[in-house]
């Protein structure tokens, strides 16, 4: 059985929810972070932007095996886009233009980031079913994703993981 590793960053607590933060919709509305969920099951947050081209490529990626991940894991995909004013406009376009059906939100002003202590793109975490961050990756290179759908059957497996440590 694999073991999972949860985060042990003292800059980044672990919480119940994501945080307390004010991210904005594809149509600009505000939606709070911590209202966030996926109805008990595991949810994978990814910050990512459009100039970002490791983050495209990783997000691709999970467009292709998101329908078989979902119906095997019940995972939600949080897109995340970091965006500032001067790209936020093409991110519409984008997600629109490759059909992604990831919930897509952004954070323009970067709190979200700075909550969860982000310093780098792609980044992204696992939330359990009770939103707690039992995995995070940074980067992104062909075969991640590998790495990622191991943790989300772990938890389809069990219904409840005690935090370790980071891998």
């Amino acid at each position: 059985m694999m073991h999972l590793a949860v985060l042990a960053v003292a800059a980044l607590p672990l919480w119940g929810q994501l945080p307390a933060v004010t991210l904005q919709t594809l149509d600009g509305r505000s939606v709070r972070a911590d209202t966030l969920h996926n109805g008990g099951r595991p949810m994978v947050v990814n910050f990512w932007a459009t100039w970002c081209k490791p983050c495209l490529v990783e997000l691709a990626t999970l467009h292709k095996l998101y329908p078989q991940w979902q119906a095997e894991t019940g995972v939600k995909i949080l897109a995340i886009s970091i965006d500032d004013a001067r790209t936020s406009a093409k991110v519409a376009p984008l997600i629109r233009a490759r059909k992604w059906q990831f919930d897509v939100y952004l954070d323009p002003n970067s709190e979200l980031r700075r909550a969860m202590n982000v310093a780098d793109i792609p980044h992204s975490f696992v939330l359990d079913g009770s939103g707690r961050i039992v995995w995070q990756h940074q980067a992104y290179s062909p075969g991640d994703e590998e790495r990622l759908y191991a943790v989300l059957k772990e938890l389809a497996r069990s219904d409840t993981l005690q935090p370790t440590e980071t891998k």
